[in-house]
């Protein structure tokens, strides 16, 4: 997520340090820092902070970002718009209602009238914010919705009412929250078509029975907040994330919104957001709150709580933390705590969706602390060994191939053809799991006979082989591939099914072979040229090399003859630039400065 630190500033009175600093706090606390860049002046500087999964609940916005900042530095907020009660109940109108057809993929929904409103530029504080994470600035509504998102993570959206007929007669709006049927069409806010999966969750006008929104992606053209809006409805609810993502994938969709509700916000942040734009939008567009309705049929539970003791802290991380140490830690979280002996109970926030057991507070006692804080302490060792007699005798298996020539290959478990399809294959050429290795065992070979000659010598054949996972319908099974058989490995009989070869006694207490890795060569992207130098004489492998330069990766004498009381050698010569494409008429100069070169020595060329 792309970070505005000058939007972060406004939650804190202490100026921020710089923007490498607040990187720097990021990744040692809490997320890596994918990306940083210093704007114009007046946006500030810009971070893109990877926030994982786990945090994207509560993380995937500004609030979120300072309220970890603040614990990592140890600085309160100074305001938090999620610790402020939210009441709408003197909002509550009859001009709007909602129904919701699934409680299970939609928890909430609220659905705001406001009629009086004026389209317009959104004001330069609000366009510079929303444009320095790299927004477009739309128009003061649109921008609202967003920037609210920005600020506080909850996705938001607005229709225009007047485009929302009410086809019954009945004197109000009608949202329904349903799966789309067989082959419904709804035409986004971009102008592209989509055909819906069955089931698939759309934002319905019901008085016509008119999509105008996917839920939780985007909003439909029908119902686009234009110059000439007047009323609108503004909607912020919370869907379920596997739909969500489900319909995106389907789609092809990726949206802001998107990405934040299939990471499962917790439901009581919608009325959060409604309270937010409302205010905005009162204050930048003008109009009036109508009502407010408040479809709430999936009610999270109570949370219970969460317990550690300080002693299970401190041995899983090997850190020697007093009560009071995590104490302050989880205060500076701004967690709740009850604290009786030495057991920390926490009521999570509601956004902290994350914190389920005793293990989640731990790795917040352990990264706020700083893990490089926290001393080195040796594991003690298992008291109860695995037995990796099995896995040892694959290693040795695979030494004894490389020490016969063969080079390991490793290859993905993707092929043509298969007995087990994908539902959404990487590769639409590969849209099954392998049930051989052959497949690819083939095809890395063809492609390893076309580099031979710059890593073997002539005559030396390819010998390739991999060890992988295949899947039959039968079920799967490790396998073993060699694109050269060979008959016997010591006392284990060849296999291609290794879980039926005898493979623990031929691996119980071999160790394996610890390879030692080399200088790194440059590798060129350009072709090869090959050429033959044969000659009577004596071998002359470093007269060739300096004549040839540079240009010259590899020679190899692959035949040597003697006739009459003279010797007859036969070198092969690899040329390759790492900076071009090398021609035939390149190569045969350099060939020709061999020969002279050759000659010189009194050699005869053959």
């Amino acid at each position: 997520m792309k970070v505005s630190l000058e939007w972060l500033q406004k939650y804190f009175d202490t100026p921020l340090p710089e923007a490498a600093a607040v990187a720097e706090a990021y990744t040692f606390h809490a997320f890596e820092i994918e990306e940083s860049a210093g704007l114009p002046a007046q946006a500030g500087d810009l971070l893109d902070v990877k926030v994982l999964p786990n945090r994207a609940a509560d993380c995937l916005c500004h609030r979120g970002l300072a309220r970890e900042l603040g614990a990592i530095l140890d600085w309160p907020l100074t305001s938090d718009p999620l610790r402020t009660p939210v009441s709408m109940n003197d909002l509550v109108g009859r001009s709007l209602e909602v129904q919701i057809e699934d409680p299970k993929k939609c928890a909430r929904y609220m659905g705001a009238l406001v009629r009086g409103v004026k389209i317009g530029p959104s004001p330069a504080w609000l366009q510079e914010a929303i444009e320095a994470v790299g927004q477009r600035s739309i128009n003061n509504v649109v921008d609202a919705t967003n920037y609210v998102m920005l600020n506080i993570g909850q996705p938001l959206h607005a229709f225009d009412a007047t485009k929302m007929d009410d086809c019954k007669g009945e004197g109000k709006y009608s949202i329904v929250v349903r799966g789309a049927r067989e082959n419904e069409q709804i035409t986004t806010l971009s102008g592209e078509t989509f055909t819906m999966l069955e089931g698939a969750l759309l934002i319905v006008d019901d008085n016509c029975d008119q999509p105008i929104g996917i839920a939780g992606v985007k909003g439909g053209k029908a119902a686009e907040v234009s110059s000439e809006t007047t009323d609108i409805i503004i909607e912020s609810a919370n869907f379920d994330g596997t739909s969500v993502r489900r319909t995106a994938q389907a789609l092809r969709l990726h949206t802001d919104a998107s990405l934040r509700f299939q990471n499962r916000p917790s439901p009581e942040l919608a009325a959060y957001g409604m309270r937010d734009v409302l205010a905005l939008v009162l204050d930048i567009a003008g109009g009036e709150v109508v009502g407010v309705v408040d479809e709430y049929p999936a009610r999270p539970e109570q949370h219970r709580g969460v317990s550690v003791s300080l002693a299970k802290i401190n041995d899983v991380l090997g850190s020697t933390f007093s009560n009071q140490d995590v104490l302050n830690i989880f205060n500076r979280l701004d967690l709740p705590v009850t604290h009786e002996g030495d057991t920390f109970t926490i009521a999570p926030p509601f956004e902290r969706t994350d914190l389920v057991i005793p293990e989640d507070l731990i790795e917040e006692v352990g990264r706020i602390a700083g893990y490089d804080q926290i001393p080195a302490t040796e594991l003690p060792p298992p008291e109860n060994a695995p037995d990796q007699s099995r896995y040892q005798g694959v290693e040795r298996m695979k030494d004894m191939l490389v020490e016969k020539g063969y080079t390991e290959i490793s290859t993905q478990s993707f092929a043509a053809k298969g007995d087990i399809e994908l539902a959404n294959p990487l590769d639409k050429s590969k849209p099954a799991l392998r049930t051989s290795l052959a497949e690819n065992m083939q095809e890395a070979l063809t492609r390893a006979k076309l580099v031979a000659p710059l890593v073997l010598a002539p005559g030396q054949k390819v010998r390739l082989f991999e060890v992988g996972t295949v899947f039959p319908k039968s079920g799967e099974y490790l396998a073993l591939q060699m694109s050269v058989p060979e008959p016997t490995f010591g006392h284990s009989e060849v296999t291609d099914n290794l879980t039926e070869a005898k493979l623990e006694d031929f691996g119980r207490g071999y160790e394996s072979v610890r390879a030692t890795l080399g200088a790194f060569n440059q590798f060129s992207v350009y072709p090869f040229i090959t050429r033959d130098a044969a000659y009577w004489g004596e071998e002359a492998d470093d007269l060739i090399r300096t004549t040839g330069g540079p240009l010259i990766t590899r020679i190899d004498l692959f035949d040597r003859f003697q006739k009459e009381g003279k010797t007859s050698l036969a070198y092969r010569l690899v040329f390759q630039s790492t900076e071009r494409t090398l021609t035939d008429e390149e190569v045969n100069a350099i060939m020709e400065k061999v020969y002279t070169a050759l000659r010189a020595k009194g050699y005869k060329i053959r």
